[in-house]
C-alpha cells in the first residue's frame, strides 16, 4: 500500500515568488482553495510556527506546525484537518529552472489508499489554480 503521493510542476516564476505564494498568508488564500470559498490563512513562518487555512463557507480547515523553513527552497509541515484524527506530512521543495521554478510535493501518512487519492486530486486542484495566480499583478 502507498502511504505517500508525490507531484511535480515546473512554476514560469522564480522561486522567491513561488515561495511567497506558500508562504504570504494574503497569497495562499488567494491561490490555495477557489476564490467562491473565501478562504483565509494564517501562517506563523518559523519552525514550530503553526499555520491555517480554512474557508467558513465550505466548512473546512486545515492546520499544522511547520517543520522545516528554509527560504526558498524546502517548506515541511504537518498536516491535519479540522475534525480529523490523523496528522500527517508534506514537505514541498523549490528549485530553480531557468526563469523558473520546479516545484516538488510529497505528502506522507496517509492511512489508506482512498485519503492518498482523495489528497492527490486535492493537491491536484490547488496547484492548477497556483500558476494563474504567479503570473497574476498581485503583490
Amino acid at each position: 500500500m502507498t502511504t505517500e503521493l508525490r507531484l511535480h510542476r515546473t512554476l514560469a516564476a522564480p522561486p522567491e515568488r513561488v515561495w511567497r505564494a506558500l508562504t504570504d498568508p494574503a497569497a495562499l488564500a488567494a491561490w490555495f482553495w477557489p476564490e467562491r470559498l473565501a478562504p483565509t490563512a494564517e501562517v506563523d513562518l518559523e519552525e514550530r510556527g503553526r499555520y491555517r487555512v480554512a474557508s467558513a463557507s465550505a466548512g473546512m480547515a486545515v492546520t499544522g506546525r511547520y517543520v522545516e523553513v528554509t527560504a526558498p527552497r524546502r517548506l515541511v509541515c504537518t498536516w491535519s484537518w479540522d475534525g480529523g484524527d490523523t496528522e500527517t506530512l508534506v514537505a514541498i521543495d523549490l528549485a530553480p529552472a531557468g526563469d523558473g521554478t520546479d516545484l516538488a510535493l510529497v505528502h506522507e501518512g496517509f492511512a489508506d489508499e482512498s485519503a492518498r487519492q482523495d489528497h492527490v486530486q486535492g493537491w491536484s486542484d490547488c496547484l492548477d489554480r497556483l500558476p494563474g495566480w504567479l503570473a497574476s499583478d498581485r503583490d
